[in-house]
């Protein structure tokens, strides 16, 4: 995974809006049910744990901790898990962080369903816990969650492959597609899939779309790790069994990084990637290459500065002893509890709209613009 160069103006971005308590999330605020706090001590430690770097993201948003929480005035404590026997990892450094004496621990979870022991042990020690992106599941003892509103962005990438479907395909429908879905260790891979299939299913239902390979279910189009050897080995294996006559028109992927793997598979197999439509999500500076490019066909911005942002200003009310805000309590059923939850919105980027979506982020903006 080839590393971010951190911008000065994402982390003073994320430092002042923590500081300031600027959010950028839509909807109705409400006040959360988790229960009451009564504050810690401002200097106190602040735990971070990570999954592994699979993409992008995850590693600017370790950066943006750590910079933002020792701006706020926090001791923060980072970690991620390695890259093989990651969850037995995170559940002991989660352990070792609540041990240790950090006050509030925000988890994106490796694997949300198997940190049970630890989430109890945290609770048994008065530590808050925030899941950070992904839900953590089938346990009570999760506070809050924050992230963008991923069932919104599954919406987004089902429209923009109907969109990119009449825009590139050169021909009227019916479409040939294929549909791809996330790791099935992560929670937010099913929250995708479904919002996706809400606009999708529709269109397979009456024919506009035909999934040649009859491959709907979410067990049969997950990407076990999110690993791109998967997709791709996948998309081989599609293209070879379903398309050696048929046209493929287009791909739901889930974000970048499979994006340009099953890409890679469709032009390995000799198809016109000018006329294919695919998806992503998370603007993985060589999606954003490839959009402008006019090959992946679209992916969603959702600002790793501005929901670090918000994690912080969490942190920040509940070590003044105050409830932090939350926008949602009805949605985040992880299980056990409804999780109240502060979800900011998401942004679909193609290349029409790419400098618009991409002013507030330089690196990205100077790839826009030929740079």
């Amino acid at each position: 995974m080839k590393k971010i160069a951190l911008t000065a103006v994402a982390l003073t971005a994320a430092a002042a809006l923590a500081l300031t308590g600027c959010s950028s999330g839509g909807g109705r605020s409400d006040t959360a049910a988790s229960g009451g706090t009564s504050g810690f001590a401002a200097d106190a430690k602040i735990g971070i744990a990570l999954p592994d770097k699979t993409s992008e993201n995850w590693v600017l948003a370790g950066d943006l901790f750590t910079s933002g929480l020792k701006d706020a005035g926090f001791s923060a404590d980072v970690q991620y898990a390695p890259a093989t026997n990651t969850v037995a990892e995170q559940q002991n450094q989660i352990s070792a962080m609540i041990t240790n004496g950090a006050k509030v621990i925000v988890i994106g979870a490796k694997d949300g369903k198997q940190l049970g022991t630890q989430l109890q042990q945290a609770h048994d020690a008065g530590v808050k816990i925030i899941a950070y992106d992904r839900l953590l599941e089938n346990s009570p003892n999760v506070d809050y969650y924050v992230a963008f509103d991923n069932f919104k962005v599954g919406e987004l990438q089902g429209q923009a492959l109907l969109d990119g479907l009449a825009a590139r395909s050169g021909h009227a429908a019916p479409w040939n597609i294929e549909l791809f879905s996330g790791s099935p260790d992560d929670a937010n891979s099913a929250v995708f899939f479904n919002g996706a299939m809400s606009i999708l299913k529709p269109k397979i239902d009456d024919g506009t779309l035909k999934v040649v390979s009859g491959q709907t279910e979410i067990a049969q189009t997950a990407t076990q790790g999110w690993k791109a050897e998967n997709a791709q080995s996948r998309m081989d294996s599609l293209l070879a069994a379903n398309y050696t006559s048929a046209t493929i028109d287009g791909v739901l992927s889930p974000n970048d990084t499979l994006a340009r793997a099953i890409l890679t598979s469709v032009k390995q197999a000799g198809k016109n990637v000018a006329t294919f439509t695919v998806t992503g999500q998370d603007s993985e500076a060589e999606s954003v290459k490839s959009i402008m490019a006019g090959e992946q066909y679209s992916t969603i911005n959702k600002d790793t500065t501005l929901l670090v942002a918000q994690t912080i200003k969490m942190i920040q009310s509940l070590q003044q002893g105050q409830e932090p805000e939350v926008n949602d309590t009805k949605q985040y059923d992880n299980g056990v509890k409804v999780v109240p939850a502060y979800l900011l919105p998401p942004v679909i980027v193609t290349k029409e709209n790419a400098a618009e979506a991409y002013k507030n982020s330089p690196s990205l903006l100077k790839i826009v613009q030929g740079g």
